[in-house]
C-alpha cells in the first residue's frame, strides 16, 4: 500500500486580525511607556522596576515603606536610602511647585454679549437683565458672574475695552 499524502494547509492572510494593532500591543507589553519625562530620562532598561525606582529615591508602593514600631520605642531613626539619581526627585518637585496655566476661556459669543451689556449699561446688572439682547433671560447675578469671568479670562482685553469706552464718553 502506498503512503498517504501529507495534507498541509496553505498559509493564507487572516483578514479578521489587525496586524498593526497586534504589533503595537506586543510592543507596549514589552516596554511600557513612561509618562513622566524625568523618570523616562533616568530609566535604565537593564534594571528591574524596583531597582530603577530605588536608584531614583522613589518607591513602587507603600508596603514596607514605613515600618510600624511599638509605641514604647519613640526614637525615630532616618531610613537609609541609597539614592543614586537624586536629580529626578528635585526635577519632579520643581515641576510640581509650578502653577498650572488657567485654561478657562470665554467663547466669542459671550465676549460680544458682555461687551454689549457693559457698553450699554456699565455696571447696572438689573438693567442688563431687562435688555432685549439678553436672549437667555439671565438674572442679574448670572450676568455679573459672566462679566467677572470675562474680566478674569481676558484682563488686558477688558482693560482696553473699558479704556476705549471712557475715551468715547469723554469726547
Amino acid at each position: 500500500m502506498g503512503k498517504l499524502k501529507k495534507q498541509s494547509k496553505r498559509n493564507t492572510f487572516n483578514y479578521n486580525k489587525n496586524k498593526k494593532k497586534l504589533n503595537r500591543k506586543l510592543r507596549r507589553k514589552e516596554k511600557p511607556r513612561i509618562e513622566c519625562p524625568q523618570i523616562r530620562k533616568a530609566w535604565d532598561d537593564h534594571k528591574t522596576v524596583k531597582q530603577n525606582l530605588q536608584d531614583m529615591g522613589l518607591s513602587l508602593g507603600t508596603k514596607g515603606l514605613l515600618p510600624i514600631k511599638a509605641k514604647k520605642d519613640t526614637k525615630s531613626e532616618p531610613m537609609e536610602t541609597n539614592v543614586l539619581k537624586p536629580y529626578v526627585i528635585k526635577e519632579m518637585e520643581a515641576e510640581a511647585s509650578l502653577r498650572g496655566k488657567n485654561k478657562t476661556t470665554c467663547s466669542t459669543d459671550m465676549t460680544e454679549y458682555v461687551q454689549h451689556m457693559v457698553k450699554e449699561h456699565n455696571e447696572d446688572y438689573k438693567a442688563m437683565a431687562r435688555d432685549e439682547k439678553n436672549y437667555y433671560q439671565d438674572t442679574p447675578k448670572q450676568i455679573k458672574r459672566k462679566v467677572e469671568l470675562y474680566k478674569r479670562c481676558h484682563p488686558e482685553e477688558y482693560a482696553a475695552f473699558i479704556a476705549s469706552l471712557q475715551s468715547q464718553n469723554s469726547t
